[in-house]
């Protein structure tokens, strides 16, 4: 039996908000996101995840739009040839750093999370310091499947 069986079997249909949410489609897994703001306990499955890192990517990615476009109208060329973007790109940065610190902590809470799901200690997110490799191996540690060991993290409400 899958862990999405066992959870439908467990939970019926609504999976309560302390649980993994194995196979979250991506309003839901968006909605968890924010409503486990700055929650480091529990667990996150790897739909909740990989959707709202693509959610985020997305968004980030809008928003650079809207610097470059906002940037160019108004960019004049200096005496030295560098082009000196206009006064629209400073509204493109502003959306990107409150984009940023609305959710840097909600974003390393689901990290933990998703590293509890693969039984690691939340504090392996501190890998991610070492300059290329902690990336790299962040980023297969989120790509593991869940391991029932995982459970020891749940904190059921």
């Amino acid at each position: 039996m899958s862990y999405q069986q066992q959870q439908t079997a467990q939970f019926g249909s609504a999976v309560p908000l302390w649980a993994p949410y194995y196979g979250a489609p991506i309003g839901e897994a968006a909605r968890r996101f924010f409503k486990k703001y700055a929650t480091f306990t529990g667990r996150a499955s790897r739909s909740e995840y990989w959707w709202w890192m693509l959610i985020s990517l997305v968004v980030s990615i809008v928003l650079n739009i809207i610097m470059s476009v906002a940037g160019s109208a108004g960019a004049t060329v200096n005496d030295s040839g560098a082009t000196v973007p206009g006064p629209g790109m400073m509204v493109g940065v502003i959306l990107l750093v409150i984009w940023g610190l609305a959710v840097i902590v909600p974003s390393l809470a689901l990290t933990v999370r998703r590293l509890h799901d693969v039984n690691f200690s939340g504090w392996m997110i501190l890998i991610g310091l070492v300059p290329f490799l902690g990336g790299l191996a962040l980023l297969i540690f989120s790509i593991l499947p869940s391991k029932p060991e995982g459970q020891r993290f749940d904190v059921p409400a």
